[in-house]
C-alpha cells in the first residue's frame, strides 16, 4: 500500500467505509449463537438473512478501489463500533482523507463526529425512519435523494462494494476453510494483498488501467 500511495495510484481523499460477510467453515451450534466447530464463529445478519460467520469491516480508496485498512469481527458486532477504529489506521498510513462515505447503517451523530475529528465531511444517509428533513437519504427504491452534490459524491460509497465482490470472485475471501478470528483476519489480509500486489504490478509495468484487473495478471 505504501508504494502504491508513493506512487500517486492510490490517493484516499474520498473513502468507503463498508463491511461484507464471510460464511463461516462450521455448523450453526446447538445454542444457535456459535459455531459447532467455530466457536469463534457469531449468528449475524447476512443479505438474505441470518448466517454464521464474520464480518469485514474495510475502508477503500473510493477512485482506486483499493482496500486501505480492514478488520475481522464476529458477524453479530454492530459496524459503526469498527468506523473509528478504521479511519485511525486509514490516517496512520499518511492519509489526509477529504471525506467518508458510508450507507445509513453508520448513520449516528458519534460516526459522523468521528470522520469530522480528522477533517472529513461525514457524507452518510440518514436512517429512513428519520425525520430530519432535507437529507441525504436512501429511499425504498435504493433511489438516493438529497442535495446534488451529496447525491453525486455518494455514488462512489459502491466502490467498497465492488472491491468486495473481486475479493469474493477472483481471491476466495467467501470460500473459508479455516477456522477461528485469527485465521480469518489472516485469510483477509491474503486477500487484500494479492488485490494490492496486482495493483502495484500493474502500475510498475505502467498500465494503471489494470490495476483492478486481476484476471489479467492470474488468467
Amino acid at each position: 500500500m505504501c508504494s502504491l500511495l508513493e506512487d500517486g495510484a492510490v490517493n484516499g481523499e474520498v473513502i468507503a467505509v463498508d463491511s461484507t460477510h464471510v460464511d463461516a467453515y462450521s455448523q450453526r451450534a446447538s445454542d444457535n449463537r456459535t459455531g459447532k466447530s467455530d466457536p469463534e464463529a457469531r449468528v449475524g445478519r447476512g443479505k438474505r438473512g441470518f448466517i454464521i460467520g464474520y464480518r469485514v469491516h474495510t475502508a477503500c480508496c473510493v477512485e482506486s478501489e483499493m482496500p486501505l485498512a480492514f478488520t475481522v469481527a464476529p458477524c453479530n458486532e454492530n459496524d459503526k463500533v469498527y468506523f473509528k477504529p478504521l479511519l485511525e489506521r486509514v490516517h496512520g498510513l499518511g492519509v489526509r482523507f477529504k471525506a467518508v462515505l458510508a450507507d445509513a447503517q453508520y448513520s449516528s451523530a458519534k460516526v459522523r463526529a468521528a470522520a469530522e475529528a480528522y477533517g472529513a465531511e461525514p457524507v452518510i444517509p440518514v436512517r429512513r425512519d428519520s425525520k430530519v428533513k432535507d437529507a441525504l437519504r436512501v429511499g425504498r427504491d435504493f433511489v438516493t435523494r438529497g442535495a446534488r452534490r451529496l447525491v453525486e459524491l455518494f455514488k462512489g460509497w459502491w466502490s467498497v462494494g465492488r472491491l468486495f465482490g473481486r475479493a469474493k470472485e477472483w481471491l476466495l475471501l467467501g470460500c473459508l476453510k479455516l477456522r477461528g478470528l485469527e485465521g480469518v483476519a489472516i485469510y483477509a489480509c491474503l486477500s487484500f494483498t494479492a488485490m494490492l500486489a496486482v495493483a502495484l504490478a500493474a502500475v510498475r509495468v505502467h498500465e494503471p488501467g489494470l490495476m483492478r484487473s486481476i484476471k489479467h495478471f492470474t488468467v
